[in-house]
């Protein structure tokens, strides 16, 4: 198992988020028209968010934000219950596979004018899902 972290202020991506450049290198398609349904500060937030949950899903797949990955190889989209759900493509997804990681989980959190992402990269279990490689895990330690 690996994990990630990454803390940034809101203003600190300000400049970029105005270049159009910039938001197609870090950002899927996906992601790009939730946050056109938003306001301005709501949308700011989010793509805040999510950029600082790339940067958490690199570190824990092993590659950081220099180690050939683009982060809009990393989409951070909802899931039907709301929670961010990660999926990985092109090299993300291959350096995940060569990690021997298949399943990523993420939590992003806002307060104030700061952002935290946190993320968790584990092989997965049966389904290719966090849980059930967290579920694998504790069985492997705590077998029955």
């Amino acid at each position: 198992m690996a994990i990630g972290a990454d803390l940034l202020r809101l203003h600190e991506l300000d400049r970029l988020l105005g270049r159009p450049w910039f938001r197609r290198f870090a950002y899927t398609e996906a992601e790009l028209a939730v946050a056109a349904g938003y306001g301005p500060d709501r949308a700011r937030e989010f793509l805040a968010g999510r950029f600082a949950a790339k940067e958490a899903v690199l570190k824990a797949i092993g590659t950081g934000m220099t180690g050939g990955v683009r982060p809009c190889q990393v989409a951070v989209l909802k899931g039907d219950d709301g929670a961010p759900v990660v999926r990985l493509s092109g090299a993300a997804a291959d350096r995940a596979a060569e990690a021997g990681l298949s399943a990523v989980g993420v939590s992003i959190t806002h307060k104030g004018d700061l952002v935290l992402a946190v993320a968790l990269a584990a092989p997965g279990g049966r389904d290719g899902t966090l849980l059930a490689s967290l579920a694998h895990a504790v069985n492997e330690l705590f077998p029955s």
